[in-house]
């Protein structure tokens, strides 16, 4: 030890603040806690059961009772919310099925809405892409590229079915320039007023949105990059929430989450309403199918991953471990 690390000896040891779990709990600087999570769940048309996803270990597409029975789960383990994605059993070139009130994605609404709906926030994924035979999340021109303002009048009308159900926040997840704006207006001109907006805002053209795909049974052949965003670019992130603020979202999000820290710190330095990260099915499966595999702790990973989204600026995650973790008791 050198004399100028004897006099500072003294006087400069962190690791007093590390010495106990008392203390360490004592000067943690971030924390994560039920409410923070929203559990994403997949309700598809005709199963009378659950179904495993394969490449989501741990995770399921639920018949509509599973789905029941998980949704108060969620509610009794304190969870902030639940975001519900339909898989329905036939699709078409419009996506009809996501405006039917019939449909699955607005029958699983209704039901969830009318056996949790006081007790967590019931939330709906407001995008085509799911019910569409071509698998984009907008309506495709007779060129076969996305058309954007076309797209807007179906999000709107989803948008009134979605409410009428009984979706508290809508996931306003397409991408399509104007979507906060158009469906604001369509809702409040329909007296839906207190329906809230997520707009995800910051929505990367990620390669690790894969098996979501595997979990809604994507009709997708090439890519959406002509809508969602370059992963290069992280001031068009900023951009594109600073667009929604403007046109009136309630929260924006950024997705996914491990992989845009960056955007997510800037975009919460930036924001004047709650900002959300989702981290996404791959960013989850990669852990999950390593602890499969006894490569690392996944409870302990799953935490640490989402402690850094928190800590990065994130009010709240969407997590497909949130229950799993709320359920052990790992969440304080």
């Amino acid at each position: 030890m050198t004399d100028a690390s004897r006099d500072l000896a003294p006087r400069i040891r962190p690791r007093r603040l590390r010495q106990s779990a008392a203390m360490r709990r004592l000067v943690s600087e971030t924390d994560l806690r039920p409410r923070h999570l929203v559990l994403p769940l997949f309700v598809r048309e005709g199963l009378d059961a659950p179904q495993p996803i394969g490449s989501m270990p741990g995770v399921e597409q639920h018949s509509l009772d599973s789905l029941r029975r998980i949704a108060v789960q969620a509610a009794e383990a304190g969870l902030g919310g639940v975001m519900l994605f339909g898989v329905p059993a036939t699709r078409d070139a419009i996506g009809t099925g996501a405006t039917d009130p019939d449909g699955i994605l607005n029958v699983a609404t209704r039901a969830i809405a009318a056996e949790v709906g006081d007790t967590l926030v019931v939330q709906t994924d407001l995008c085509l892409d799911e019910f569409t035979d071509h698998g984009h999340c907008g309506v495709l021109d007779d060129r076969g590229r996305v058309d954007n303002d076309a797209s807007l009048e179906r999000y709107a009308a989803m948008a009134i079915a979605q409410a009428e159900a009984g979706s508290q926040l809508l996931g306003l997840s397409g991408m399509m320039d104007g979507q906060t704006v158009a469906v604001r207006t369509a809702l409040d001109d329909a007296g839906f007023i207190d329906v809230a907006l997520l707009a995800y805002s910051a929505k990367y053209a990620s390669a690790f949105y894969g098996p979501f795909r595997d979990a809604v049974d994507s009709q997708l052949t090439g890519d959406r990059r002509t809508y969602q965003l370059d992963p290069a670019n992280g001031r068009e992130g900023v951009r594109e929430a600073l667009i929604d603020l403007d046109e009136g979202a309630d929260v924006v999000m950024v997705k996914p989450a491990l992989g845009y820290l960056d955007v997510l710190r800037q975009v919460a330095d930036l924001s004047t309403v709650p900002v959300w990260a989702y981290m996404v099915s791959g960013e989850y499966a990669m852990i999950a199918a390593a602890a499969q595999n006894g490569w690392l702790d996944g409870d302990r990973a799953q935490l640490e991953a989402l402690l850094s989204i928190r800590r990065a600026g994130a009010d709240a995650v969407l997590s497909y471990a949130a229950l799993d973790l709320a359920q052990k008791g790992l969440l304080t």
